[in-house]
């Protein structure tokens, strides 16, 4: 495993995280069992950094992150968690200092800790990154001794460089995967001036770019690949990267090819982000230890050359922009 330091914090992260929303809800019928044996085969593998949120699974997720350090009290786990989303409607007026305490309060009560490594807000509204009383009650959350750090999970390209103008915005999680490649053009040089650290979240476009599903391939009515593809629940982004399901088959075809002899394309879409320097960690998700184990290989796979790199970015031009670049 290789680590970084996550922008100015005093946190050393692995390159390959652990994205904890699948452990939660949201994606069919999980088993804490074998949760807790993917949260184990990650930390064998070398993984040390978690990410979750108060919603995912309204605390469970957190809850088996806290079980997690218990039973490995010999290592050291970083873990970011997020807050906002527990609003019934997202409106700016909702980010006041009682809501966020609260949350707060109860991430560290899931988390079985004192602070919190880092707090993310969990893709607020865009109009709160014009409320810098937000960002000042976060200010006295760290000075009280609550939070560490924190960041901000966001939408949009627009909102990562808003976010940053704010000084004590040690990170930004951005959706980041071989369909979205716009946070290349003005977020990455913005973090790595500053600096910030980047954390890509759905990093294999919710599964597309495992090069595992089908057309005919169904899902559960609890998970998202089923009811969100159109953003009813929430951002469309968040599900399948935003990419039409045929046109994403369409392009993992493409991408199929480039995949190195004895890896898998998850691996090959996770090696790629990790080609980009301003990415502190990729946050791939897993539901058993094999999965774990798979995401975390990925580290291992050599440097990719500049034809897959520009293949690539030949697929994404030709199939994704017209549909993704405009929006995120």
């Amino acid at each position: 495993m290789e680590y970084r330091q996550l922008g100015r914090t005093d946190l050393r992260i692995s390159r390959i995280g652990f994205g904890a929303w699948a452990i939660g809800a949201d994606w069919g019928t999980v088993d804490d069992e074998q949760s807790m044996a993917a949260l184990h085969a990650a930390v064998d593998a070398g993984v040390n950094f978690i990410d979750t949120a108060d919603v995912y699974g309204d605390g469970r997720s957190e809850r088996l992150v806290a079980r997690l350090r218990r039973e490995r009290p010999g290592d050291t786990l970083h873990v970011a968690t997020k807050a906002g989303r527990r609003l019934p409607k997202q409106v700016c007026e909702g980010y006041t200092r009682e809501n966020l305490t609260q949350w707060i309060e109860r991430s560290l009560h899931n988390l079985e800790v004192d602070a919190l490594d880092l707090l993310q807000l969990h893709c607020p509204p865009t109009a709160l990154y014009d409320r810098p009383d937000v960002f000042g009650i976060l200010d006295d959350l760290v000075a009280a001794g609550k939070l560490r750090y924190y960041g901000v999970s966001v939408e949009t390209a627009e909102e990562a460089l808003a976010a940053m103008r704010y000084p004590q915005v040690q990170s930004i999680q951005i959706i980041f995967n071989m369909f979205r490649l716009k946070p290349l053009e003005r977020v990455f040089p913005e973090a790595a001036k500053r600096p910030v650290g980047i954390l890509a979240r759905v990093p294999l476009a919710s599964g597309l770019l495992t090069g595992k599903l089908r057309a005919d391939t169904t899902f559960a009515a609890d998970d998202h690949r089923r009811y969100n593809r159109e953003g009813q629940m929430f951002d469309k982004g968040e599900t399948l990267s935003g990419v039409p399901y045929d046109l994403g088959l369409e392009a993992v075809e493409r991408l199929r090819g480039l995949t190195p002899a004895n890896a898998t394309l998850a691996q090959l879409a996770l090696r790629w982000i990790l080609m980009v320097d301003a990415v502190t960690a990729a946050i791939p998700g897993a539901k058993n230890p094999e999965q774990a184990r798979e995401n975390a290989a990925a580290i291992s796979l050599p440097p990719l050359d500049a034809t897959v790199m520009n293949t690539v970015r030949q697929i994404y031009d030709e199939l994704l922009r017209p549909v993704v670049h405009w929006h995120w």
